[in-house]
C-alpha cells in the first residue's frame, strides 16, 4: 500500500502546469508547477516539525477557502505524518471552537478574511498562522531548500480528519490514513481513466471530504492539474471550466441544479469538460446537464467514513446507483431481516417502499477507520459483530440494483407506517412549478408524524392537490400536510438541503405556509388563527382515532406539532 506522502514526492522534478486558482483580488491566476507544489510542501512540512509540539497528536486545523495553501498544506501534513481536520467557515462561535478543539488542533491555519470568525474564541494552545502575510512569509522562508521525504510517514498515519453532517447534533470527525486516501484515488483515477494531461476542476470545499477524496485525490495519483475555485459559483462554473480546460470535476448537494438554473447560451457545450461526479443529482438534472452541456454525470455512493461504496456500471438503470457488491444488503432498522425486494412498475416506481425500503449495511470487509475520540458515534456504525450500518436508506431491486432513499434521519413514521423523505421528494420533484424540493417530519405525539415539504418554485394550491391526486405511486400517508414555499432552498457549506433547519423552523417560518386539514383534499394558506386553533384542540382533547384518506388528522392531544417545534407566536 502506497502513502499520500509519497505520491507528493513523486512529483518533485515535474515542471508541468500543476496548479491554478484565480486571487479575487488580482486579474491574473496563480499558477504553480507539480515541481513548486511538492516544493512548498516540503517548505511547510519542516516548518511543521518545528511548530508541533511533541506531545499530543500531530493535528492542525486549516480554516481556508480553496485557495492554494489548501492543497500545499495537505501535502506537507502527508509528508509530515500529520492529520488535517478541515474546518468549516459557516460554523460559528462555541460550535466553531468545539470543532477545532475536539480534533485536538494545536496549530490552525487560516487567512485575514477568516479571522473575523475566531475572535472572542478560547482556544487555549492553540497557534495560530495567518497565510497571505509578510510574517507568514517570513516564517516559511528558512525552508525554502526543504525536498520531499516520505519517509517519516507510513500508510498508517492519519491524514485526514473529515467532519461529517451535523444533522443529528455535533459533527463527527471520521477518520482517513494516508492508506486509505491513495487507494481511493487510485480506484477512481482508474475508473474514470485520469490522464496527466487532464485537469480536476475542484468547486466543491475542500474542508470535506467529497473535494479531497473524489477530485484532489485521483488528480494526485494520475499527475493531473487542479483548478481551485475559492467558492462554489453557478455563474462562474461554465467560464471556469473554459479557462482552466477542465475535463472533471465533482459535485454535491444542489451544485447541479444551481448550475442549471443559469441562463444558458449557444456554447454551452464549447469546453473540455468530460465527466462529473457526485451525489444528489437526481435523475432528471444529471439528464438535463448532458443534454445542456453535454457532460456525463455518474452518481455515486460512497458513505464517508468508508464503510461502504457503490459502484455505477454499464447497465445500471435510470435512478439507481448500481449494483450491490459483496456483503450489502438492504436490512429492517428494527428486526434486522433482510427487506424483500422492490416492486416497481414499468415506469420505475416503487410501489411497496414500507417494506423495501430499509438500511444499506455491509456484511462484508470495509474500510471504517472510526470517529476522532467518539466510541458512541464509532459503535452506531460498526456493530459488534462487525457489520458497518451506513445511517443511509436504500431498497434493492430483483436484480441487484441499489436505489437511494434518504439517510435514516429522514425517515417518517406516519401511523405506523414508514415512510422515506427521499422518495416523496422524487414525487413531488415532478410537479412542474418544483424547483427544488425537501420532505421532513412535523412531529405528532398521536400520528408519530405529519408529512411537511418545502418547495423553491411556484406553488398554485388547486394545481398542486390535482398533481397529487395523479401520481399512481404517492401513499395515502404521502401527501404533505403542510407545504412551505420559499424562493430558494436553504442549503449547507457543501451544498446540501439544510434539513436541521428546515425541521427546526417548521411551520412557524418568515415564509408562506399552505396547509390541508384533516378530511380535505385541497390546501390553503396556514393562518395564525389556524396555528392558535390547533393549539386550543390540542389542549382540550384526548386524542384522535384513525387517519382520512389523504393522510392522518392533525394531532389533538398532549402538545401540539407547533409547540413541539418551539414555535409559539413571536412578538414584534
Amino acid at each position: 500500500m502506497e502513502s499520500v506522502a509519497e505520491l507528493v514526492a513523486s512529483r518533485w522534478g515535474d515542471h508541468r502546469p500543476g496548479l491554478w486558482c484565480r486571487h479575487p483580488a488580482h486579474p491574473q491566476d496563480t499558477v504553480l508547477t507539480h515541481h513548486e507544489v511538492a516544493a512548498g510542501a516540503a517548505a511547510r512540512a519542516a516548518l511543521l516539525a518545528d511548530l508541533l509540539p511533541a506531545d499530543g497528536p500531530p493535528h492542525l486545523g486549516v480554516l481556508l477557502d480553496n485557495t492554494p495553501e489548501f492543497p500545499l498544506w495537505l501535502s506537507a501534513a502527508a509528508l509530515a505524518g500529520a492529520a488535517v481536520a478541515g474546518i468549516n467557515p459557516t460554523r460559528r462561535g462555541p460550535e466553531l471552537a468545539r470543532d477545532i478543539l475536539h480534533t485536538a488542533c494545536r496549530l490552525l491555519i487560516t487567512e485575514p478574511t477568516h479571522l473575523p470568525l475566531l475572535r472572542g474564541l478560547d482556544l487555549p494552545g492553540v497557534r495560530l498562522l495567518i497565510t497571505g502575510t509578510p510574517g507568514y512569509d517570513a516564517l516559511l522562508a528558512p525552508y525554502a531548500d526543504a525536498r520531499p521525504d516520505p519517509s517519516r510517514a507510513t500508510p498508517a498515519d492519519r491524514l485526514l480528519l473529515y467532519f461529517t453532517s451535523g444533522s443529528t447534533g455535533a459533527p463527527k470527525a471520521a477518520i482517513c490514513t494516508q492508506g486509505r486516501l491513495a487507494a481511493a484515488g487510485r480506484s477512481l483515477a482508474g475508473q474514470f481513466s485520469v490522464r496527466r494531461e487532464d485537469v480536476h476542476y475542484v468547486c466543491m470545499p475542500m474542508f470535506h471530504g467529497n473535494a479531497v477524496i473524489a477530485d484532489w485525490a485521483p488528480a494526485l495519483v494520475a499527475g493531473a492539474g487542479v483548478a481551485l475555485r475559492r467558492r462554489f459559483s453557478a455563474s462562474g462554473f461554465l467560464e471556469d471550466v473554459r479557462r482552466y480546460r477542465a475535463t472533471y470535476f465533482t459535485y454535491v448537494g444542489r451544485a447541479i441544479q444551481y448550475v442549471l438554473a443559469t441562463e444558458p447560451g449557444p456554447d454551452d457545450r464549447d469546453h473540455a469538460l468530460r465527466l462529473g461526479f457526485g451525489t444528489e443529482a437526481g435523475t432528471v438534472d444529471a439528464a438535463a446537464f448532458e443534454r445542456r452541456f453535454g457532460v456525463r454525470l455518474v452518481e455515486g455512493y460512497g458513505s464517508s467514513e468508508g464503510g461502504a461504496a457503490v459502484q455505477w456500471s454499464p447497465g445500471t438503470p435510470a435512478g439507481a446507483v448500481g449494483r450491490a457488491g459483496p456483503g450489502l444488503v438492504v436490512l429492517d432498522q428494527v428486526t434486522g431481516a433482510e427487506c424483500p425486494p422492490a416492486v416497481l412498475d414499468p415506469a420505475g416506481r416503487l410501489l411497496n417502499g414500507d417494506e423495501a425500503i430499509g438500511e444499506l449495511v455491509n456484511r462484508g470487509p470495509n474500510l471504517f477507520e472510526g470517529y476522532w475520540r467518539n466510541p458512541a458515534a464509532e459503535a452506531e456504525r460498526r456493530r459488534a459483530d462487525g457489520e458497518y450500518w451506513t445511517g443511509d436508506l436504500f431498497y434493492r431491486d430483483r436484480a441487484g440494483f441499489l436505489y437511494f432513499a434518504g439517510r435514516t434521519d429522514d425517515r417518517l413514521r406516519v401511523d405506523s407506517e414508514n415512510l422515506a423523505a427521499a422518495m416523496i421528494e422524487n414525487i413531488l420533484a415532478r410537479y412542474r412549478g418544483a424547483a427544488a424540493v425537501a420532505v421532513y417530519a412535523v412531529p405528532d405525539p398521536v400520528t408519530g408524524d405529519q408529512v411537511m415539504a418545502a418547495l423553491a418554485g411556484s406553488f398554485e394550491p388547486l394545481g398542486f392537490a390535482e398533481f397529487l391526486l395523479a401520481q399512481p405511486d404517492l401513499g395515502t400517508k404521502m401527501a404533505p400536510r403542510f407545504v412551505r414555499v420559499l424562493e430558494r432552498m436553504p442549503v449547507t457549506a457543501t451544498n446540501k438541503i439544510h434539513r436541521g433547519l428546515l425541521r427546526r423552523e417548521g411551520i412557524r417560518c418568515a415564509d408562506p405556509v399552505w396547509w390541508r386539514p384533516p378530511g380535505r383534499a385541497t390546501y390553503r394558506r396556514l393562518t395564525a388563527q389556524d396555528v392558535e386553533s390547533l393549539e386550543r384542540s390540542a389542549d382540550r382533547t384526548d386524542g384522535a382515532d384513525g387517519a382520512d384518506a389523504e393522510g392522518p388528522p392533525v394531532s389533538t392531544r398532549g402538545p401540539s406539532p407547533v409547540r413541539r417545534q418551539g414555535l409559539e407566536p413571536r412578538t414584534r
